[in-house]
């Protein structure tokens, strides 16, 4: 992969795990402060966003498998943690 690409990639998987983890952080807060089952959703599905694209990053990065088994594996987390943020939208 070229340099330049690379350098690109991981900071921009810098700054989604920033941001990413600032709003589970934020949203678990507010779950602890209030007990809302839906802020607890949101924070897991934040969260599940934010580990698919931590550990993308690391197996494209540093194990030697395939990349597109980093872009599969960064696809379910995403797939799944919006789910459970559309589930957070819907509960009581």
């Amino acid at each position: 992969m070229n340099t330049n690409i690379t350098t690109t990639v991981i900071v921009l998987k810098t700054l989604t795990l920033l941001l990413g983890g600032s709003i589970t952080f934020f949203a678990f807060k507010a779950y602890r402060r209030t007990a809302a089952p839906a802020l607890r959703a949101l924070a897991l599905g934040f969260g599940a966003v934010t580990i698919g694209a931590l550990l993308a990053g690391i197996a494209d990065q540093f194990l030697p498998v395939d990349p597109s088994i980093a872009l599969i594996l960064e696809s379910l987390f995403t797939t799944v943690g919006f789910g459970v943020i559309l589930y957070s939208l819907y509960v009581d």
